[in-house]
């Protein structure tokens, strides 16, 4: 990381090496850039369509390990305590929360950046959207 800020390279670049899945292993040369990583349920799921935003559990993603073949479901709501996945709170009627957890599969076993901020327009996959001013004021 040191070495990419020594550079000072475009942001763009930025968050593209700090926003991927290393599932393999990571290399600094621009050319082997990886991408976003992409919900292989997304087309298979209506929660996908929610058009809101869940509460902001953190400014930064949260790195975690996942497998190929394994379904997931991705806490939305952003009042989980298992962060970043969801643990039912959702289902609190006391709570009243109407957001429902993103459900999704990986192409392959990795390591993985999971958006805690719960702005990305990748769910539930880390796009850089935490590094926006409003939410690094929202969270102190």
């Amino acid at each position: 990381m040191s070495v990419i800020l020594r550079h000072k390279l475009p942001t763009q670049w930025l968050l593209k090496q700090i926003c991927y899945s290393t599932s393999a292993k990571s290399s600094n040369d621009a050319a082997s850039a990886k991408t976003i990583p992409k919900n292989l349920l997304e087309d298979k799921q209506t929660a996908n369509l929610q058009k809101e935003n869940g509460a902001i559990f953190d400014k930064r993603p949260f790195k975690l390990h996942l497998d190929k073949d394994k379904t997931y479901s991705w806490c939305l709501c952003g009042k989980s305590k298992s962060q970043p996945l969801c643990d039912g709170t959702h289902k609190n009627e006391f709570l009243k929360i109407k957001l429902r957890p993103i459900r999704f599969k990986v192409e392959k076993t990795g390591d993985y950046w999971l958006c805690n901020c719960k702005h990305t327009t990748h769910r539930p996959f880390c796009d850089g959207t935490h590094k926006q001013q409003h939410i690094q004021d929202a969270v102190k």
